[in-house]
């Protein structure tokens, strides 16, 4: 899914940027605000207009990720007719004022190839212009994602250890970590080198990954905040589990030098307030002369308000520099997460209640993937859905009750699944079932996996505000901050760290883009 490039937009072009992310999402509310488990409570299908049912009925799963959501699978190509979107991209006529408000209809064909061979799969559908518009709106103002460099080759030989990481990093870290660990671990390194930084504060370090790698791995002195007290006993031991790996392989291989000393980042138990100064995270490890101390703070995947506590205090004189990777959008206070900067606050539509943000954080192309494998797992939406018309026939007041805990439910036939979620819910799961209405249901599933999509292309124009926001905030402060993809998407859906800065870095930013080799 392409999109605009954060780095490099002037000012004006993010202020501007911002304003039309605002009356987009603001025209397609009723998309991003439903809610797919009432699917069939709520007729959501028929909120669609006509055209769009007409153009969407009947896709199958695989042809949503190439056409709707952008994403073909390998071999795959979709070719439009010669008065419709080209190769290049969608030309489509754009209101000034408003995208998406196009009539008219192009013709759209999609194909599938395997090397030189014939194409295997074709299929050929009539989109309106208002639905290829807001696919064209949905890439175009959305930030790209996708990194510079090439799908990490460092799961090639084995897809559970990266070739990047020697094996005591690896050791109790899922692939997923590693590649993060490894992507933010040297971003920071550089960073720190051309900032000048004397300490690291890694914030919401959880079990310490993040923090063993730079201070083990790439020798920098960093503190590793973490408010719960379990997750700093457990990084303390596996510290000490990492050290005597170390050792051990030094002893192995005793031509591998080390630069310095190793030393194990300082752990300190603490819960970081979003809105209050933490003095415990700017006191520098060591006794240093007075203005000696130069902070870079960090976090991976900081949840929710602790990604606003970051910039709260990277205003303070100590902190010099700042790499974060939000998520949990969900999470944010309301008011004080969103909106932090004047310019998104005074914008009318601007505001992003829990639907918006908790949508934000899906991952599109792990969907897409789902989409173009075309798996049974696909229909645990629609089952959720008719279980819902279930629930609300029998308790009305009861509305999108949590179910937690069938496991394999596409195994399941959707009479069964629907008994054991009335159990989970505190209903009684011998109630008389409709079972024509819910294999009618079921028949819709198709439709289910549609709307979803719908809702999912929109998704990233709501993180792009909210990330965006935070860029517009540290420029309101005279800040230096710039976006960047630093993870594969596929692995880790929330790729795009904030990189801020006291001075300009000018070119020397150009080296964080890069992948060491």
């Amino acid at each position: 899914m392409s999109g605009v490039s954060a780095r490099g937009l002037s000012p004006e072009q993010r202020r501007q940027l911002a304003v039309k992310l605002t009356r987009v999402l603001a025209r397609y509310r009723p998309i991003l605000d439903a809610y797919i488990i009432e699917f069939f409570t709520d007729n959501l299908w028929a909120t669609l207009p006509g055209s769009w049912q007409e153009a969407l009925d009947g896709l199958k799963p695989p042809q949503l990720a190439t056409q709707l959501l952008g994403v073909p699978g390998e071999g795959e190509v979709v070719r439009y007719g010669q008065e419709g979107p080209r190769a290049g991209g969608l030309r489509l006529p754009v209101s000034p004022g408003l995208p998406g408000l196009q009539t008219g209809a192009v013709g759209l064909q999609w194909s599938c190839s395997l090397g030189s061979r014939p194409a295997c799969r074709r299929y050929s559908s009539v989109w309106p212009l208002s639905l290829l518009a807001l696919k064209s709106t949905a890439c175009a103002l959305a930030f790209t994602r996708t990194p510079g460099f090439q799908t990490p080759s460092e799961f090639l030989e084995n897809p559970s250890q990266s070739s990047r990481l020697t094996a005591p990093f690896r050791k109790h870290v899922r692939p997923k970590k590693q590649h993060e660990i490894r992507r933010l671990g040297e971003l920071v390194k550089k960073l720190s080198d051309l900032t000048g930084c004397t300490q690291v504060v890694d914030i919401g370090s959880g079990q310490g990954h993040l923090s063993r790698f730079m201070s083990l791995g790439l020798g920098l002195t960093v503190k590793s905040v973490e408010g719960d007290p379990r997750l700093v006993e457990r990084a303390q031991r596996l510290d000490q589990e990492l050290l005597q790996a170390l050792e051990k392989e030094e002893k192995r291989h005793p031509q591998v030098v080390l630069a310095g000393p190793r030393c194990s980042p300082q752990h300190v138990v603490r819960w970081v307030e979003p809105t209050a100064l933490c003095e415990e995270l700017l006191l520098p490890l060591e006794t240093l002369p007075r203005g000696g101390a130069r902070l870079l703070l960090t976090g991976l995947h900081a949840c929710g308000d602790l990604s606003v506590a970051l910039l709260r205090h990277f205003s303070c004189p100590e902190v010099v520099a700042l790499a974060s990777v939000g998520c949990c959008y969900m999470k944010l206070s309301d008011p004080g997460g969103y909106p932090l900067s004047q310019w998104v606050a005074g914008l009318p539509g601007h505001e992003l209640p829990y639907r918006l943000r908790e949508g934000a954080c899906h991952a599109l192309e792990e969907y897409a993937g789902r989409l173009r494998r075309s798996g049974p797992g696909l229909r645990t939406h629609c089952y959720r859905a008719a279980l819902e018309t279930v629930i609300r026939g029998a308790r009305p007041e009861l509305r999108r009750p949590g179910v937690q805990g069938i496991p394999r439910v596409h195994e399941l036939k959707i009479e069964e699944y629907v008994q054991r979620g009335l159990q989970r819910v505190g209903l009684d799961p011998r109630l008389p079932l409709n079972l024509a209405a819910l294999r009618a249901h079921l028949s819709q599933e198709n439709r289910v996996v549609a709307f979803f999509s719908l809702a999912l292309l929109l998704a990233p124009l709501v993180e792009t505000l909210i990330l965006l926001d935070r860029l517009l905030y540290l420029q309101e402060q005279g800040f230096h901050a710039e976006l960047l993809p630093i993870f594969s998407p596929e692995l880790s859906p929330r790729n795009l760290v904030l990189v801020a800065t006291k001075r300009p870095l000018g070119e020397a930013f150009s080296l964080l883009e890069t992948e060491d080799r």
